[in-house]
């Protein structure tokens, strides 16, 4: 389970409060207004934000002092997380080794991961040379040889067609399934919160509330959230 106790940030005139817990393999949405707080919630989950009081806690386990290479996270950004100067399978072997130095047994798990998302016969490509959603699928390949518990998605597939986000939300899911990961993304979309979150987590007026079951804070939206939406 990941709890959140009484976590405050303050970044010079912004704060965010949040007070939650989120059971183990969870599929949870987090939406709410632009400029709300929805990465800064993230960042400070994955450790890339400082907390000013309270705690991150995973399993039991306090992560609130943590580096965020040492906590059981993977993170997908908007630009995927790729090194351009790497090949597709550098890139994703950085999720086993940061030396890069993989033993033949882990040259065959990221062979197998770019088969997992369709990619065989692209490792050596470098990020230059693969369409948008080809990156995409390296750093889902990355997620996947990682297995880490907790996955956090901040809008990583905004950019890409509907066909082709639709593609990338059904992978994600699918990596959950096999992973029982707990996943917590990012969405301005709706449409995506409805297909693959079951939970939704609401960020606005300086508070992370929540998990809400997604059906039904879609259906009646408090306020700020039915301001957002239109």
């Amino acid at each position: 389970m990941l709890r959140l106790e009484s976590v405050f940030i303050r970044q010079d005139d912004f704060s965010l409060t949040m007070d939650m817990s989120v059971p183990a393999g969870t599929r949870a949405a987090v939406i709410g207004p632009s400029g709300a707080g929805k990465s800064t919630f993230l960042g400070a989950i994955a450790g890339f934000v400082p907390v000013t009081a309270g705690h991150v806690i995973w399993d039991g386990q306090d992560m609130t002092g943590q580096n965020p290479s040492d906590r059981p996270i993977s993170t997908l950004f908007q630009d995927n997380n790729l090194f351009p100067h790497l090949t597709a399978f550098q890139n994703i072997a950085l999720g086993l080794k940061p030396s890069l130095r993989v033993t033949a047994t882990e040259r065959e798990q990221i062979d197998q991961a770019l088969a997992r998302v369709g990619l065989s016969g692209y490792g050596a490509r470098k990020p230059a040379q693969l369409s948008g959603g080809q990156q995409s699928r390296v750093a889902l390949a990355r997620v996947l040889l990682r297995a880490q518990p907790l996955l956090l998605l901040d809008e990583p597939f905004s950019a890409l067609g509907p066909a082709l986000k639709s593609e990338m939300l059904t992978l994600v899911s699918d990596i959950c399934a096999e992973t029982n990961a707990t996943l917590l993304m990012v969405t301005h979309d709706v449409g995506d919160a409805r297909a693959i979150a079951d939970k939704t987590i609401l960020v606005a007026d300086g508070h992370a509330s929540g998990p809400f079951p997604t059906a039904e804070l879609l259906d009646n939206p408090p306020p700020a959230l039915r301001a957002y939406l239109g």
